[in-house]
């Protein structure tokens, strides 16, 4: 892709880019599961306000406000994501707060801090530049602590001018009221597993197979662009399948190298599935026969309770070898009776 063009956007996220487009309000925001592509429909809408000669699909890719988007320097955006998250979305971190980081000082935060709602504040507070409009965009709006969302309140209810606000949300329960109310909020809508299927064979190279296309769907939830990290892994199905059982004897097997949020994801996968299968329902994420014999429904669901516990502190900087040995050792013994008396 050249520099400038816009990455073209998955059909759903285009249908729903449509949608926004149409909308009046000043503050949107658009709220779903994770992967579902939150950021890149805000980004997208981000860029058609900005755009000289936006078209039907969106932001032309081509225009000077496209390009200055697209390098990251358009004086008339500003983007409010964590500085843990910036790197990878492409964001400078601001000079002050880099060089911290650079001294060692403090790590990269994990929150979007006062300091950087207060420089949007300010920035609405300017005359528009080159655009119609000033955009702030704010992503995830869930990671906004509590001093910069109370900071953002008055500007978000009133913005100065032609401002407009575009936040995106993985978790809509941990945004403020305050900060709810005064937005319209947009639901992200679910691709088919289908058109999710196709899309991901499109764009991940080279083309996997329809079966790998799905099994990274399937460890995602359904979440296509949650699918992409999968897909990062190279996790195949054979993999995939073979996970649940390996843990019933205490193996972290494939998962050895993940991160620890993406492990005890996992785990939480196999409890659901387990659990499902007990009760004599169909699980989401593994097919019946890989799952290994199972212990008494109390056991399972103690262990789901465990893992919902662990999952409040898994962003801790523990020692990851020693996390994942204790949640092996606690399958094994959550499995172990059952495989015993098999």
């Amino acid at each position: 892709m050249s520099e400038g063009v816009a990455p073209a956007l998955a059909p759903w996220l285009q249908t729903q880019l449509s949608e926004l487009r149409a909308q009046r309000g000043h503050a949107l925001m658009v709220s779903g599961a994770e992967g579902l592509g939150q950021y890149a429909l805000a980004h997208a809408l981000a860029r058609v306000w900005l755009c000289d000669t936006p078209t039907e699909q969106g932001a032309c890719g081509t225009c000077d406000s496209c390009r200055a988007v697209a390098q990251r320097t358009h004086p008339d955006l500003v983007v409010l994501v964590p500085e843990a998250l910036a790197p990878e979305l492409g964001w400078p971190i601001p000079a002050a707060a880099q060089d911290e980081i650079d001294r060692k000082s403090r790590k990269p935060s994990k929150w979007i801090r006062v300091d950087a709602a207060r420089a949007a504040v300010a920035f609405t507070q300017l005359t528009v530049s080159r655009a119609r409009h000033q955009v702030v965009l704010i992503h995830p709006a869930h990671r906004l602590n509590v001093e910069a969302a109370n900071t953002l309140l008055k500007t978000l209810e009133e913005p100065p001018g032609d401002v407009r606000f575009i936040l995106a949300c993985e978790a809509l329960h941990q945004v403020l009221p305050t900060i709810r109310s005064r937005c319209h909020i947009h639901q992200m809508t679910w691709p088919s597993q289908s058109e999710a299927v196709q899309w991901l064979q499109q764009a991940v190279s080279p083309a996997p197979s329809e079966a790998t296309a799905l099994t990274w769907l399937t460890a995602a939830g359904g979440r296509a662009q949650g699918a992409l990290a999968w897909a990062e892994l190279g996790l195949t199905e054979v993999q995939w399948q073979g996970i649940p059982k390996a843990i019933a004897h205490g193996q972290v097997g494939v998962m050895a190298s993940w991160p620890a949020a993406l492990v005890l994801d996992t785990l939480q996968k196999v409890a659901h599935d387990t659990q499902a299968h007990w009760v004599g329902t169909t699980g989401r994420f593994f097919e019946s026969s890989s799952l290994p014999a199972l212990p008494h429904l109390r056991a399972l669901e103690q262990w789901g309770g465990r893992l919902a516990d662990w999952r409040r502190h898994v962003e801790h900087p523990f020692s990851a070898g020693l996390q994942l040995e204790a949640w092996m050792a606690d399958c094994h013994q959550v499995f172990g009776a059952a495989h015993r008396a098999g």
